[in-house]
């Protein structure tokens, strides 16, 4: 490569008759930039929806809808997928039209545990399909119903 550089600045002298100042240089070698290596997790994120209950409470609904023949997973008192398919089932089963089975609190979720407090006698202010405060104070006040010594359904 040098003899390259010499040739191109001989050239360019031939053809111009003279350069001032040339120079010949060389690039410095490049630095190589240690690489580091990073360890990738695949996780897998599982909503939990209590609207509002704590973990006892969610437990006892979730004891509920199990004893009613929907799965509802582990009695972990955390109301994940597994929980809230079993609850759509139920609402379902029971005419209260909780829409899709998919796990997910939406809109039609609500509207069906609306209507299902609603025939229990709580009021849960309407059935919008919002879960505001009357109707998180009325799953809270339905999961202390239970038939269990400590007011749960376990």
């Amino acid at each position: 490569m040098l003899r390259r550089a010499k040739a191109a600045v001989g050239l360019v002298l031939g053809l111009t008759g003279a350069v001032a100042g040339a120079t010949t240089a060389t690039a410095a070698p490049a630095q190589q930039v240690p690489t580091q290596t990073v360890a990738v997790e695949t996780v897998a994120v599982q909503a939990v929806n209590n609207l509002g209950l704590t973990t006892g409470e969610a437990q006892s609904v979730q004891c509920y809808v199990r004893d009613a023949g929907f799965n509802p997973g582990t009695i972990d008192g955390q109301l994940g997928s597994n929980s809230w398919k079993a609850w759509q089932g139920f609402l379902n089963d029971r005419g209260f039209n909780a829409g899709t089975v998919d796990g997910e609190v939406g809109p039609n979720t609500i509207s069906g545990l609306q209507r299902f407090l609603n025939t229990l006698g709580y009021d849960t202010g309407g059935v919008d399909g919002i879960a505001g405060t009357k109707t998180r104070a009325a799953w809270k006040a339905f999961s202390r119903l239970g038939n269990g010594t400590d007011g749960s359904w376990c």
